[in-house]
């Protein structure tokens, strides 16, 4: 008799579960730590700034952060790299939203397999999840290494491209059903494996996803302070 085939939920990171950007902090403390020069901080200040006063699309302040991270990481040291890891995380790990540990909880109660696949660095990723979220996997980008274990600074693997693709195989691989799969994301680069679940949730989407989202009909919810909304047609239709 065959086993049981487990269902599955997957998760984005940034801006999901985490209420920042491990991307963000992870520059940001290579910078404190002169692994990446100090003007590394200053040009992540400004790329910050200008997203949040409107100068650019989330997706741009994403981007801008994969180019300046791949920019000064050629030179450096794995070591290096897992050292700040293991300080962003502790420091930043309960800084979460309620609605994302609450379906977190509920799914593992119910038998989820759960995976997270995240634009951020493969390193940080892994370090947030072998001690906070505890994820039966989590994919984060991969960038290459010499034989030395000093990167290149190319980009190897870069889940964000295609997270759909990165779901489908990994579900494959392991045996494992999108029947009542669970799916929750906050911009479009999550569009890719939200069209593939049951049950797709966009959570404090972007313009773009919030878009999507619509047209596809997909649960529309948004944390603020300690409150929880579920956005409806009839929200939407008066925010226009």
């Amino acid at each position: 008799m065959k086993g049981k085939i487990s269902k599955l939920a997957v998760f984005d990171i940034d801006g999901t579960i985490f209420r920042k950007n491990l991307h963000f902090e992870l520059i940001n403390e290579l910078a404190w730590m002169k692994i990446f020069p100090l003007d590394a901080r200053r040009q992540l200040i400004e790329i910050y700034t200008n997203w949040v006063e409107h100068e650019g699309t989330y997706e741009q302040y994403r981007r801008a952060l994969v180019n300046l991270y791949s920019e000064h990481i050629a030179g450096c040291r794995k070591s290096d790299v897992l050292r700040a890891s293991k300080i962003v995380v502790p420091f930043h790990a309960k800084r979460t939203y309620v609605f994302a540990e609450t379906l977190i909880k509920n799914l593992r109660a119910e038998g989820y397999h759960l995976i997270a696949v995240s634009g951020s660095p493969s390193e940080v990723v892994e370090e947030y999840n072998a001690h906070y979220l505890k994820f039966d996997a989590a994919f984060g980008s991969l960038y290459e290494l010499n034989d030395q274990n000093i990167y290149t600074g190319i980009a190897a693997f870069e889940p964000s491209k295609n997270k759909g693709e990165v779901v489908k195989q990994y579900a494959y691989e392991h045996g494992l059903s999108l029947e009542d799969s669970y799916g929750i994301g906050d911009t479009e680069s999550d569009g890719s494996f939200l069209r593939l679940v049951k049950y797709p949730i966009a959570f404090n989407p972007n313009q773009n996803l919030k878009e999507q989202a619509e047209k596809e009909h997909w649960r529309i919810v948004v944390e603020k302070k300690d409150v929880i909304y579920e956005i409806t047609p009839e929200t939407t239709s008066f925010l226009k």
